[in-house]
This record gives C-alpha cells, sequence and structure tokens, in this order.
C-alpha cells in the first residue's frame, strides 16, 4: 500500500492480510498504532476549531460511529477478543452541560460477533442495527441492540455475504441492504418487526464500493461503480430506476473507491471523488430525471478514497481526503481537511486535530459524526483520542425544527408534534463502509443550568428536508431529572429548535400535568417585538385558575403577570418589560387546559 510506518503492531491476522492484499485492500492497517506524527505548518485559514476530548477512550478505535436517540454515542473499538478486529463499542455521554469535549466514557455488552467495516442504521424505535463485516465473524449475519436493556439480538439469516456494503432505512422503517455476493447488484430488505430478511430489488449497475444518499423524495441516489451512470432506488415502486449522467468520473480505477454523499441545503447532492473531481446533483421535477454538473476539484492533487465527510450546522461540509490514488498506492497519506461551501462551490483548507495541517494516516483511517451539540465528532482507527471540530458561524435557519405541540402518551412519555425534526440532511458520510446517518429527532431539556437528553423512539418519519410536513416523536424523560422549570428543544443534525419553555415539574420521571402544552397562535402577544408594553391575548373555553409570567431560555421565572381566577371568553393582560434586557424570553400560560408558550421579544 505504500504507507510510511513509524511504529506499528499487528496481529497476526492482519499480517496475514497484509502480505497478501498489501495493494488491492485499505483494510490493512485499521487497528495498527502508529505513532502520531502531526505535519507541522501555520493554518491558513480561520475556519472551526478543533478540540481534544479531555478523556482517552477505553479502547482503541475500531472506525464506526453511532448517535443513539439519547444524545450518546457509541464508537466501535478494536476491543474485546483477541482476533484484533473487536467486538465492543464504547459509549461517549456528554456531561452536565451538554459537553463532549468533556464527556465520559463507558462501554456496551459485546456484539455476538466481531466485525470490520459494516452497515449500521438506527432504527426508528433507538434500536441499532449491524449487519456484515469485511473482516470478522459476522460478515454474512446482522444484529440489534436495545439500548435500553443492553442487549444484542441475532437477527434473521441474510443468506448472502454482506460484507462492507451500503445501508439505508426506509420510510416504513425497514432497512435496504446492499450484498457483495453474485453480481455486486443484489440486495435485501431487513424488517425490524419481524426480524426477517427478504429479497429486495437488484440495482442496474454495480453498487459496491459506492456511496448512497437519501433525497427529500425518499430515494435513493448512487453513482454505478466504474461508471459515469447514475440510479436511484424508488420506494413506492421498489426498483432501481436509471437516472442522469455525470460530467466526471468519480471512481479510481485502481482502489475502485469513491468519498462520501452529502444533501446541500439548497436540494441539491454533492458526490465526492477519489479522483479529486466531485459532482453535484440536481433533482428532478415531479421526482423524474435529474442532473448532474461538476462541482469544484479537490485543491492540490487531492482525493477521497474512501473518506469522511459531515454536512455541518452552518450549511458548509467538512471533508477528510488524501492525495490521489495511483496504480502504486490506493490508499495514500497524508490526511488534510477542507470546507466546502456549496455556495460559492469552493474548497478551503483548514487544520488538522491536534495542529498542522495533515495527519500521517490515509484518509479512509478517519470517521466522523455529527453531535446534537452542533459539533462534528472526529476519530482516526487504532486510536484513543477522539476530538470535535466546532464550526464558524450560525446554523442555517432552513433546518430549524419547530416544536408546535407536547402531549402525555402514557406513563412517562410524551409526544412532541411539529415539523423539520429529521432536518435538512442526514448528517456525516464515507462512502460504503460506515453509515454514521442522525436524520432523526434528539430532545435536550435543559434546566437550572443543566442539559440533559430524553430518549426519543417511534419517530413517524425517515425523511430530510420534509419542510411544513407534520413530525412526531415519542420521548421518555430521563431519570434522576430535576424539579423546575424546562427549555425543550429537538435537534437534528446538531441544529435546535427555538426553545419550547414550560413552567412545569417533572415528577417520578413523568410531567405533572393534565393536557398537553401548545405553541401556537392561541397565545398572543401584541406589539411583538416590544419595547415597554404590550397586551398577552388569550381565549379560555372556561373559567379556571390562570398563571401568567415572563420566563427566560432556562425556564426562570423572570417576572409574574398575572396569577389568579379568569372567567370563560377571550382575555387580554397587560404586560409590562421593564426591568429585562433587550433580547428573547417566552410568556408561559397555565391554565386547567395545560400550558402554552408564546415567544416574547424585547427591543
Amino acid at each position: 500500500m505504500g504507507f510510511l510506518i513509524k511504529t506499528f503492531t499487528m496481529t497476526p491476522f492482519l499480517r496475514s492480510i497484509f502480505l497478501r492484499k498489501i495493494f488491492t485492500s485499505k483494510k490493512l492497517l485499521t487497528l495498527l498504532v502508529f505513532s502520531s506524527v502531526i505535519t507541522c505548518g501555520a493554518n491558513l485559514f480561520a475556519q472551526g476549531t478543533w478540540t481534544a476530548l479531555n478523556n482517552l477512550s477505553p479502547g482503541l478505535s475500531g472506525g464506526g460511529m453511532l448517535l443513539l436517540s439519547d444524545g450518546t454515542v457509541l464508537c466501535k473499538t478494536s476491543s474485546g477478543t483477541t482476533d484484533g478486529i473487536g467486538n465492543i463499542y464504547a459509549r461517549l455521554t456528554p456531561d452536565l452541560t451538554g459537553s463532549y469535549a468533556n464527556g465520559s466514557w463507558s462501554t456496551i455488552a459485546p456484539m455476538h460477533n466481531t466485525r470490520l467495516y459494516y452497515s449500521t442504521q438506527l432504527l426508528k424505535d433507538g434500536r441499532v442495527y449491524v449487519a456484515g463485516g469485511e473482516y470478522g465473524t459476522g460478515g454474512s449475519s446482522g444484529e440489534t441492540y436495545n439500548p435500553v436493556t443492553n442487549v444484542w439480538t441475532n437477527n434473521g439469516a441474510v443468506g448472502a455475504f454482506v460484507s462492507d456494503a451500503n445501508s439505508e432505512i426506509l420510510e416504513n422503517g425497514t432497512v435496504l441492504q446492499a450484498l457483495v455476493a453474485g453480481t455486486l447488484r443484489q440486495t435485501k430488505i431487513y424488517d425490524p418487526v419481524t426480524n426477517i430478511y427478504s429479497t429486495g430489488p437488484n440495482s442496474i449497475g454495480i453498487h459496491n464500493e459506492s456511496a448512497w444518499l437519501k433525497l427529500a423524495d425518499n430515494s435513493i441516489l448512487f453513482v454505478d461503480r466504474l461508471t459515469k451512470n447514475s440510479e436511484r432506488y424508488i420506494p413506492s415502486l421498489n426498483k432501481w430506476v436509471a437516472d442522469a449522467t455525470l460530467p466526471v468520473d468519480i471512481y479510481d480505477p485502481y482502489g475502485l473507491e469513491q468519498g462520501g454523499a452529502v444533501l446541500l441545503p439548497d436540494g441539491r447532492a454533492l458526490f465526492l471523488g477519489s479522483t479529486g473531481h466531485n459532482a453535484i446533483y440536481t433533482p428532478g421535477a415531479g421526482g423524474g430525471t435529474g442532473s448532474w454538473q461538476a462541482a469544484a476539484d479537490f485543491p492540490n492533487g487531492q482525493g477521497a478514497p474512501d473518506a469522511p465527510a459531515a454536512m455541518m450546522v452552518n450549511g458548509k461540509v467538512l471533508c477528510a481526503v488524501s492525495p490521489k490514488p495511483t496504480s502504486g498506492n490506493h490508499f495514500p497519506t497524508p490526511t488534510s481537511f477542507y470546507e466546502y461551501d456549496y455556495i460559492t462551490n469552493t474548497f478551503t483548507n483548514v487544520s488538522a486535530p491536534g495542529g498542522g495541517l495533515t495527519l500521517p494516516h490515509s484518509s479512509y483511517e478517519a470517521n466522523m459524526v455529527d453531535l446534537p451539540n452542533g459539533q462534528v465528532l472526529f476519530c482516526v482507527q487504532g486510536s484513543t483520542q477522539y476530538y470535535v471540530y466546532t464550526p464558524d458561524g450560525n446554523p442555517i435557519a432552513a433546518g430549524k425544527p419547530v416544536i408546535t405541540k407536547i402531549q402525555r402518551a402514557g406513563a412517562g412519555v410524551f409526544r412532541l408534534t411539529g415539523h423539520l425534526f429529521n432536518g435538512i440532511s442526514e448528517g456525516a458520510t464515507y462512502g460504503d463502509d460506515w453509515q454514521m446517518n442522525s436524520n432523526y429527532p434528539l430532545v435536550r431539556i435543559s434546566v437550572n443550568g443543566k442539559v440533559f437528553y430524553a430518549r426519543s423512539f417511534n419517530w413517524n418519519s425517515t425523511g430530510v428536508m420534509r419542510g411544513a410536513a407534520n413530525d412526531t416523536v415519542y420521548v421518555t424523560p430521563p431519570a434522576g431529572l430535576p424539579r423546575g422549570q424546562y427549555s425543550i428543544q429537538v435537534v437534528a443534525n446538531g441544529i435546535a429548535s427555538d426553545p419550547f419553555v414550560v413552567g412545569f415539574a417533572f415528577a417520578n420521571d413523568a410531567i405533572a400535568d393534565n393536557g398537553s402544552i401548545n405553541n401556537d397562535e392561541s397565545l398572543r402577544i401584541y406589539p411583538n417585538p416590544v419595547s415597554s408594553q404590550a397586551k398577552v391575548l388569550f381565549s379560555l373555553p372556561a373559567a379556571g385558575n390562570v398563571s401568567l409570567r415572563i420566563v427566560d431560555a432556562s425556564g426562570n421565572t423572570l417576572k409574574m403577570l398575572f396569577n389568579g381566577r379568569l372567567q370563560q371568553g377571550d382575555q387580554s393582560i397587560n404586560l409590562n418589560v421593564s426591568g429585562l434586557m433587550q433580547g428573547i424570553y417566552y410568556v408561559n400560560l397555565v391554565t386547567d387546559e395545560g400550558i402554552k408558550s408564546s415567544k416574547l421579544v424585547i427591543k
């Protein structure tokens, strides 16, 4: 492979693979322990910033990372077995300020099989799906993990070799699973309810080594291997259909690799190439055939031969790249980092984790996942040191979820309703070997200066860019949540909704109210923004007790506007903002019917 290795250790298994496939496989040095040497140099551009996690992972990174619906992150390690591949995930939990850089590590129950380079998805019920493995004992099998019970369960028989194949979760909650078998066009569909794999449709071209991407219409786009042809899976037809032709080659002819693919904020799709060429897809009207155009090439002779990228909250894409492959070195070093700006169609070189401009590794050894605090978690295989990347700028408004209602749905269970709960992209990407999608709703609760995540599950959709379509998700508050007033946010791919501030307490891990909470026009403030005086307007369907107060984003009561009994009908309460600084606040209305909240802007 032409890697310059300063020092390393290698298991007998990996040593035998290395001798057989030194030029043809990237999967050789995955679990080596490198002496890290950072190329020094000045950061040429003031972009985002890297921060090393304060605590080391309990095991060497084995590559894949997946964000769970309770805000923790599963990080595959090479621990747990003697084959050097491993079956243990480390679990990263943020601290009580929501910081992952200061987070703590633990481990979960071991998988039944060892796996390296395999399919991963988070199911709609919050369980983890894994299948295959280019190396290890699980190449032809799948299993699911239940975070609540900490138990892995074997899936039904796949009946074919999965290896490092791609996968996508469909709108109905099933998983479209590619197979690395036969003609390299076969797929299976996994049903998490029945735990059974059934035969899926064959793709038109070879899907092996391709990156799959979900579009806004729920179709799945990829580029046929070693061609300029593209195709899409249409869920309503359960069929792959031919799409448009690319103007550039994105697969290199040596390792047959490409990079990842991300959905851009304007609805187009960016596909990153191992050749240094990149392409942008524009969806067709009404779900028809789209069109391709060349994107900017990677600068400085760089390419993405199996390399991670992540859509960031500011709308830019963080990319790990390496020199373009050659016939003598399919996976060159070092790894550099760029940000892609879709508005200007430009790549900007940014610093590497730990300082300098490069890491002495091949790009395939890196991995990324979007975090709910807007950062990107980064790791290099074979290391215990993880980093977070904090992008510059502000989250883009187009990706901001909206909460319209919170309702009790059972003992200790609540249903949130709103829009854009899944965000406008799938999050981070890699290629075919890992899937680290995060297009599902996380629910963050802030109280008394502390940050918690509820466990979300049974979200109604796996789509992206759903616009004004109604989204729902069920949540259970975390154990030990302190009493107080709560700022509740839905987060998708790191972009958070406005806080939904509610003035009630959690008791026995359940909201102590008897109704629902709404965030709609039935509670109005006029004028708004307000400089001194305003009116709070609402209507009561029946006479009852009323509490009306101004709270901050953390749920702290700043001013009581009314606390007493009112008669049925339209109401108007005077609002005086004297003593309050300019900024954003919330007016909470508590009645016998439930709680309503409306944003208040003081200018």
